[in-house]
């Protein structure tokens, strides 16, 4: 079983590869199943029908449009791949109410769910790491995950679990200064049944390790955890499946035996 499950089209913000054409490719590499999960970022986007959305300002995905894509290419391409529907919900403490309504509003079969801001502000950009030490920020990024995954149940996986060591200037924040923050977390998501996401554009981004690290993926597995997907996240053609199957291996050496796929929000084993 090859699959992708963490892939970017048009519909997001940050994204110009057009769906049909990311199915093209997926078939042509030889992809059994894809899920497509475009962005949603509630507090410092609008969603396209919102009567009080600004004159210029960056916007989710268009829901009614993207269900509609996403019926017509699973009919249309279903007899040479499977295509799931999924969304990345980028989660902040003051933004769950509205994801829970729109969890509620369209039939996904996968939500993955990121931090990209704390307080409406971003990590790419430095505003949340501003004026922070870098044991404070770390800190607050996972005391920050830890409530989420507390007080939010509709999702699959955790994304980029580390992601914030992509936006880190000062370097990788040594993993024993979190460890008990990253152990709460991975409890309370194996107690919930749900998992973690291996994202392979920290290749992409020449990150010194996989993303969530070794560290995590080691602790993951010995408390337990056993759900697991791989995704590429890509944006364009050239990331697509990007070193999934050397990550399969990477597990394998863990002791992980199976990776997921997911149908109406339940996981599928397979072996890795």
């Amino acid at each position: 079983m090859k699959a992708d499950y963490h892939l970017h089209t048009s519909f997001s913000d940050d994204s110009i590869y057009p769906m049909e054409q990311l199915v093209f490719d997926a078939i042509e590499l030889g992809l059994d199943e894809i899920c497509i999960t475009d962005h949603v970022d509630y507090g410092i986007k609008y969603d396209h029908d919102d009567p009080n959305k600004p004159e210029f300002c960056v916007l989710n995905v268009d829901y009614p449009a993207y269900f509609k894509t996403l019926d017509r290419l699973c009919v249309q391409y279903k007899k040479q791949i499977t295509i799931r529907k999924g969304l990345e919900f980028g989660i902040q403490a003051h933004t769950i109410s509205r994801y829970e309504k729109l969890f509620e509003s369209y039939p996904l079969d996968f939500v993955l769910l990121s931090v990209h801001q704390i307080k409406d502000l971003e990590f790419w950009t430095q505003d949340f790491q501003k004026g922070k030490t870098q044991e404070q920020y770390n800190k607050e990024y996972y005391d920050t995950l830890y409530d989420l995954v507390k007080n939010f149940k509709h999702y699959s996986v955790l994304a980029h679990m580390d992601l914030i060591v992509r936006y880190d200037q000062k370097g990788r924040y040594p993993f024993e200064n979190i460890k008990p923050q990253v152990e709460k977390i991975l409890k309370q998501v194996i107690a919930d049944n749900k998992g973690i996401e291996v994202n392979t554009s920290s290749f992409q981004y020449g990150l010194d390790d996989l993303m969530p690290s070794r560290q995590i993926l080691k602790l993951y597995h010995n408390l337990g955890g056993m759900i697991i997907t791989i995704g590429s996240d890509a944006h364009q053609k050239q990331y697509v499946a990007n070193q999934i199957e050397f990550v399969k291996e990477q597990l394998k050496d863990i002791g992980f035996t199976h990776f997921h796929t997911f149908e109406k929000m339940k996981p599928i084993a397979h072996e890795l």
